[in-house]
């Protein structure tokens, strides 16, 4: 049968395609190694030829991409174990793409500032905020019987959830006063004038010029931050997702729940980060604060500017007005957020809880509603909110968090634990005799002490509040 003038043209085409067919070690090397970008030819399960990404195809991919802890949360010792892809608890790779950076308020990058010091950087506003950015990244929470896992990748893994890409002030936020902007700046004028704007301690021994800022309520604290851009809900203060974030990348960092645990620079024996934060600005009297300035913040923004985008401890002494030395504190800085606890507490944003009257008034529960969407920032109800679990209904050290799916570090159970064991934090909060909407605090402040660290967390006030001692950050959360 002879074949048509279409059909030889076929023919042909496949014949060269046979002729110019290559063995597969004539084939030249892939540019990329991502798996999820490679593609490879697979038979499914209906006989079909299909294509897939290579990851899909490797049983062992969460082992090699992925690095976290577990823990027993049973066993009392603030101790983790090390899991996943050892080199990478090495190499940190996520944590080493956590850099400082000047960010314009219409959300460009203008700088990303020298990793070694930032000292020789203009850091006071007028080319940007000084933020720093936390990489988009991947994270599991998982718990199997008594066990609780941790697990960060660079790769979409099966059942990661995405952590977007996030912006958090290098400082404990100040406020311009000109406009009412939320700021994180090194800036001693007049018109970024922290503490409670005591412009009558300018150039004394207390003075409030180059302070981070106070007594102000979270409302207003989320609206200075918005003030940065007109329209906007991407300029935010502090906010939950952004505290839980940084927590959980200390903890597989340091391998310790410990926050406070001695200061060591480093590494062990295996090439992994040790020891802690130390004690912060925890340590403070709350007479002797009082006294100097009526517990406002007293250590300037930047202090710890000469690490750079690094973890450490600088010294700060806090002087009296005949110049002499009242007390020495050692300021932490983890991967260049300054004062990630201690000093002065932190109002967070996008967590409420509901707390109820003891029963028979009321259902004797203390819900915990968290939203990750800044346009549903609210502080009258709980639309748009998630009920992740119930906090603790007592104060006392934490023994255990909600945790759950999405890692949640809110306080469980606060009894049976200390300073030293579990996780060394301590946990606040009161009931009322009517149902009432709480904010929630976190970090402590100078005078805490033990209490203090990345999961001391306070549920005692109503979002209205404010108070000397508490501040917060200023964050920025790119919209999609």
């Amino acid at each position: 049968m002879a074949l048509t003038s279409d059909q030889e043209a076929g023919v042909i085409q496949m014949l060269a395609a046979f002729q110019s067919g290559k063995r597969i070690q004539d084939l030249p090397e892939v540019n990329g190694t991502n798996p999820f970008k490679l593609v490879t030819h697979v038979i499914d399960e209906d006989g079909e030829s299909k294509k897939a990404a290579l990851a899909t195809m490797l049983p062992y991919l969460e082992s090699q991409c992925a690095y976290g802890i577990e823990r027993d949360k049973t066993v009392s010792s603030p101790a983790c174990t090390r899991i996943g892809n050892m080199d990478l608890h090495r190499s940190l790779p996520i944590h080493n793409r956590m850099k400082g950076c000047l960010l314009n308020d219409d959300s460009e990058v203008v700088e990303y500032l020298p990793p070694e010091s930032w000292l020789g950087s203009t850091r006071d506003g007028s080319r940007g905020q000084v933020m720093v950015e936390i990489p988009d990244h991947y994270r599991k929470f998982e718990t199997s019987g008594n066990i609780q896992r941790v697990k960060i990748s660079e790769h979409p893994l099966p059942g990661y959830h995405h952590v977007p890409k996030m912006y958090v002030s290098a400082y404990e936020a100040s406020l311009q006063r000109t406009g009412n902007k939320l700021s994180s700046v090194v800036n001693d004028s007049a018109d970024f004038r922290g503490c409670g704007n005591q412009s009558a301690w300018d150039g004394t021994y207390r003075s409030a010029l180059g302070r981070p800022v106070t007594q102000i309520s979270r409302t207003n604290f989320r609206t200075y931050a918005r003030n940065r851009k007109a329209g906007s809900t991407e300029w935010n203060c502090m906010t939950y997702e952004a505290q839980k974030t940084l927590y959980w990348l200390f903890v597989i960092e340091y391998a310790t729940l410990d926050s406070q645990a001695a200061y060591n620079a480093a590494k062990d024996a295996n090439g992994y980060a040790q020891g802690g934060l130390g004690d912060g600005v925890t340590t403070w009297d709350w007479s002797s604060w009082s006294n100097f300035n009526g517990n406002h913040p007293f250590v300037p923004c930047g202090h710890t500017d000469s690490l750079g985008n690094n973890s450490g401890i600088v010294a700060y002494e806090a002087h009296n007005e005949a110049g002499d030395v009242l007390k020495t504190f050692s300021v932490p800085r983890y991967r260049g957020v300054e004062n990630p606890f201690g000093h002065i507490w932190q109002w967070t944003d996008g967590i409420n809880v509901r707390i109820s009257p003891n029963t028979p008034t009321g259902d004797g529960l203390s819900k915990v509603f968290v939203c990750a969407d800044p346009t549903k920032f609210t502080d009258s109800n709980y639309t748009g909110y998630a009920h992740v679990g119930n906090e603790a209904r007592n104060e006392g050290y934490v023994k255990e968090i909600i945790f759950g799916e999405h890692g949640d570090i809110m306080p469980s159970v606060s009894s049976g634990a200390g300073s030293t064991t579990y996780f060394c934090d301590y946990h606040y909060t009161n009931i009322p005799t009517a149902e009432a909407l709480r904010g929630v605090l976190f970090g402590g402040n100078a005078y805490n002490g033990a209490y203090a660290g990345f999961a001391y967390a306070d549920s005692s006030n109503a979002p209205s509040a404010t108070y000397a001692s508490v501040g917060s950050r200023l964050c920025f959360i790119p919209q999609a």
